[in-house]
């Protein structure tokens, strides 16, 4: 990505004959209903020119549906949308795009089997007498990709790319449009710190044209980093703007979920028992990790910290046996793992919860019920003879969806049409259905809201009051801070601090990252 410092240049001063009080956009009184459900409701939003207006809400609260009215995915059913002073009522996102509004969403909408070029002009694509301009498309992609500061080859398939790569593509392609209204929904939710910041430099440099930016993100320090404004929105309703400047971040969780937020973080308490996972000279086929040893012991939630690509999450998916050793031992309950696989370690008592839920932890076009009980078909309770018990599946996934609040719990409602936080829910009580000691959360409130957290970190210290082992890997330094009694700080795919209780600062885990000396680790 371009240089952050070097955009942010840019920002102090709109260009001439920008009047940033004038609305660039407004929706008043959007509506718009999916059966029984309103998903908005007489909804009023305004995007002024030159800022980053941040919508909020907990998961559910109607911003997707907002943000697809705007960049013409959907249609509302009532209220009107008014683009440089004209009503607008766009047809679809082509539309939309050729009125100035372009969308960069959560889930992508790319080709993966096609050229990052292919992808960017998809639909678009520069022509002379019916033929593709194939030099001139592939000359557009290569200046774009430069200007935007995006190291991206042309000719790459999208499927080899990682999610962060995709996402570059996906907002070239959003940029090529010269868009005065951009939408970035969760751009962060793939980036490291480095491209994060990056990402805020070229948002700071759009505005700085007069580009006015609606942006979603559920960080609260993303919002203080580069928001203007703030809409929050609650049942698909109107709550209140505010300004980023002069608003809490206990204030904007207030009014997100309409009650007192005490407090964020629960208390939990710390008793350690049994050593129950034993990793020495842990080192993966890849090299990512590194002569990693450490232990989990019952009662106590240990927390995993490090940059993006340190090799974090890797610690724990090879214990789970999702990648390959090169060396190194694994004790779970005092007992070697000399074969490791998934369905070894669930019968050992061992489960994963992992970052990716749409691709690696649910069945998205399936039903409640089957991705409640998928991990606990081999038990007693749900099969005799290899056949399911298909009477008492029902119940059995009830109680499970009923224990992590997933609501509205529907257990015939296909798992891709519930919220993120209701789907983390889920997965999480997936992980619930076995007689399991042992909990490795990757990153496990990744791209939810505030409420929903404070649900999946009581979840887990139900867990550890009960006695079970918890392993937190976490990118949010706030959250494994809190959380975790002790904690492992990872750099280059190697531990470099091992620290515990009060011991555990932001500054120290800082040097960790970075290499540097911490004074007080000295003493």
């Amino acid at each position: 990505m371009a240089d952050a410092a070097t955009l942010g240049q840019e920002e102090a001063d709109p260009p001439v004959g920008v009047d940033r009080a004038t609305p660039l956009l407004s929706a008043s009184g959007i509506s718009k209903r999916f059966g029984a459900v309103q998903a908005l409701d007489a909804m009023n939003f305004d995007l002024k020119r030159g800022e980053v207006h941040v919508l909020f809400g907990e998961n559910g609260a109607g911003k997707s549906t907002l943000i697809n009215v705007i960049a013409g995915a959907i249609q509302p059913d009532q209220g009107a949308l008014v683009v440089d002073g004209k009503v607008v009522r766009f047809r679809d996102v082509q539309d939309a795009r050729r009125s100035g509004v372009a969308a960069m969403f959560q889930e992508f909408s790319l080709a993966p089997d096609l050229t990052v070029e292919e992808n960017i002009f998809l639909g678009a694509e520069p022509r002379r007498y019916g033929f593709l301009r194939i030099a001139e498309r592939r000359a557009r992609v290569r200046e774009a990709l430069a200007r935007f500061g995006f190291a991206i080859k042309p000719t790459s398939i999208v499927s080899h790319l990682s999610r962060a790569e995709q996402q570059m593509v996906e907002m070239t392609k959003a940029l090529l449009t010269e868009p005065r209204v951009l939408i970035l929904d969760e751009p962060t939710a793939s980036l490291s710190q480095k491209e994060t910041e990056s990402m805020f430099g070229l948002v700071r440099h759009l505005c700085s044209q007069g580009v006015g930016i609606i942006y979603i993100t559920h960080r609260m320090k993303e919002i203080e980093a580069i928001g203007d404004r703030v809409t929050i929105m609650r049942d698909g309703r109107f709550v209140k703007t505010v300004e980023v400047a002069t608003t809490s971040q206990k204030s904007l969780v207030e009014f997100m979920t309409g009650r007192s937020f005490e407090q964020f973080y629960p208390e939990i308490p710390h008793d350690p028992g049994e050593v129950v996972v034993d990793v020495e000279n842990l080192t993966t086929a890849n090299g990512c990790v590194s002569q990693v040893s450490f232990q989990v012991r019952t009662g106590e939630i240990l927390g995993i910290a490090g940059l993006v690509g340190c090799g974090k999450s890797e610690m724990i998916r090879a214990v789970f046996g999702l990648e390959p050793l090169r060396s190194g031992t694994i004790k779970v309950n005092g007992r070697n793992v000399p074969t490791l696989s998934p369905g070894k370690l669930l019968e050992m008592g061992v489960a994963y919860i992992t970052s990716d839920r749409r691709n690696e932890g649910l069945m998205l076009l399936r039903p409640t019920k089957e991705n409640l009980t998928l991990s606990s078909l081999g038990q007693v309770e749900l099969s005799r003879a290899g056949w399911l018990k298909i009477a008492t599946e029902k119940s059995f996934a009830s109680r499970l969806g009923e224990r992590l609040r997933v609501r509205p719990l529907d257990l015939d409602k296909l798992v891709v049409k519930y919220s993120g936080g209701n789907q983390q829910k889920i997965m999480i009580a997936k992980a619930m259905g076995r007689a399991t000691r042992i909990f490795l959360f990757d990153e496990p409130t990744v791209g939810i809201d505030v409420s929903a957290r404070v649900e999946v970190y009581g979840f887990i210290k139900e867990l550890v009051a009960a006695g079970a082992a918890v392993v937190v890997v976490s990118s949010d330094l706030p959250e494994v801070m809190n959380l975790s009694h002790r904690l492992l700080v990872v750099r280059n795919g190697e531990i470099v601090d091992d620290v515990g209780g009060q011991d555990i600062s932001e500054a120290r885990v800082l040097h960790g990252f970075f290499g540097t000396k911490d004074a007080a680790s000295l003493h």
